[in-house]
């Protein structure tokens, strides 16, 4: 069984101090194979945030992998964002925009989808995604994750424009065996299987809310704990409740002939 914490948008300069610390013991007493952080780590790409989530990132016990968000570019200073976007993300997170990651039974890998000239709608590499396609073709690991900020779908009410052509990449993405994306972006929760016309449902997104931030659309502060084995994802919610991350409840998907499906869990309650 491999356990992968799922987090986004902790907004350093917008952030809820009050749960640091708590978010920090729920991730740590999860004891994950691997800390997924899809983006925008800071409000507005200034160093004083930067190091602000280098430091929060460094007080995990478990490895982790992330990608750069909208919000880790330059909103403010056109130069910065236009000539050198992605300069502070890799002086204080990571130098790689492409990062990979292989741990027992599973291989993550993280696209990075900002765009500096369309700052908040994102778009798609696809070179980077045909290298991704090229690890999941040749690696042994039973489960193929990627990590995206932006998400590949979402639902009608969402006012933020899609991605160009992500439909298209996710027909690619299943096409090469990926088993799971997550993203965030939206802060909202989702956990669906993405509707492929030509593969069906062979890729089950899992896209989250917001950790830390203070700007809150109608949800909680959230996060996942994604349990994975061969064929089998089970997804817990977990949410701010007063001083500590509590589990809103549980989804279990099932990978059969058909892609991914629900199946329900006895006793349990649908997550929010």
């Amino acid at each position: 069984m491999t356990r992968i914490v799922h987090i986004s948008d902790l907004h350093f300069g917008r952030t809820d101090i009050e749960l640091l610390d708590p978010l920090v013991t729920a991730v740590n007493g999860a004891e994950p194979d691997l800390v997924a952080v899809t983006g925008d780590f800071t409000q507005r790409a200034r160093n004083s945030q930067y190091r602000d989530a280098r430091a929060f990132l460094e007080r995990f016990e478990a490895p982790w992998l992330a990608v750069p968000g909208n919000h880790d570019i330059s909103l403010d200073n056109l130069w910065q964002r236009l000539a050198r976007p992605f300069r502070r993300y890799r002086d204080y997170i990571c130098n790689d925009l492409f990062p990979v990651h292989r741990g027992e039974g599973f291989v993550a890998v993280g696209l990075n989808t900002v765009d500096q000239y369309r700052w908040q709608r994102g778009r798609i590499r696809w070179r980077q995604m045909r290298n991704a396609c090229k690890i999941f073709s040749e690696s042994d690991e039973a489960i193929r994750v990627v990590l995206a900020h932006h998400p590949f779908e979402q639902d009608e009410d969402v006012k933020k424009s899609l991605m160009p052509k992500a439909e298209k990449a996710i027909e690619q993405l299943a096409e090469c065996g990926a088993h799971l994306v997550l993203s965030g972006h939206l802060h909202r929760w989702r956990a669906e299987p993405f509707l492929s016309r030509k593969h069906g449902a062979q890729v089950l997104q899992i896209h989250v809310g917001t950790g830390l931030s203070t700007r809150l659309r109608g949800q909680e502060n959230d996060f996942a704990v994604l349990d994975l084995a061969d064929r089998e994802a089970r997804v817990t919610r977990m949410i701010a409740r007063g001083e500590a991350f509590v589990p809103a409840g549980t989804r279990h998907f099932h990978f059969g002939d058909g892609g991914w499906r629900d199946a329900a869990i006895p006793g349990t309650a649908p997550a929010l």
